[in-house]
């Protein structure tokens, strides 16, 4: 299947961190068909991070659960993309927020925060 450019795109910006970047670049999809959970699930992901990386936890809490809501209907593999492998990410990213609604931001930069590096299979 050959999957749209900004899709692919986004995934190397979420693989480099640039998640506002991310938001943007699904956003041109997802605004094609916004029935795509799957699209809207990926964006809330990247909207979250970027929340996290402010210190705006509750948002960041907020967006995970929106996103592990939507993705959950998609596994195990949905666009090349391992579903399951991301939903474990949201669970960890959500099990290591602290029980505050906000931190500031240096706190939130100096944070150890579980990673994932996404990669889509192209040969489906």
């Amino acid at each position: 299947m050959g999957y749209p450019l900004q899709y692919l795109q986004f995934i190397e910006k979420f693989n480099e961190g640039e998640f506002y970047e991310c938001h943007d670049l699904l956003e041109d999809i997802w605004m094609e068909d916004k029935t795509d959970k799957f699209l809207q699930g990926m964006l809330q992901l990247s909207v979250g991070l970027y929340h996290l990386e402010y210190g705006n936890l509750k948002g960041a809490r907020w967006m995970f659960g929106n996103a592990r809501k939507y993705l959950s209907r998609y596994g195990p593999v949905h666009w090349g993309l391992d579903v399951e492998e991301v939903l474990r990410y949201i669970e960890d990213c959500e099990a290591v927020l602290p029980d505050r609604d906000a931190i500031p931001y240096a706190e939130a930069k100096a944070m150890t925060f579980p990673s994932l590096r996404l990669q889509v299979d192209t040969s489906c």
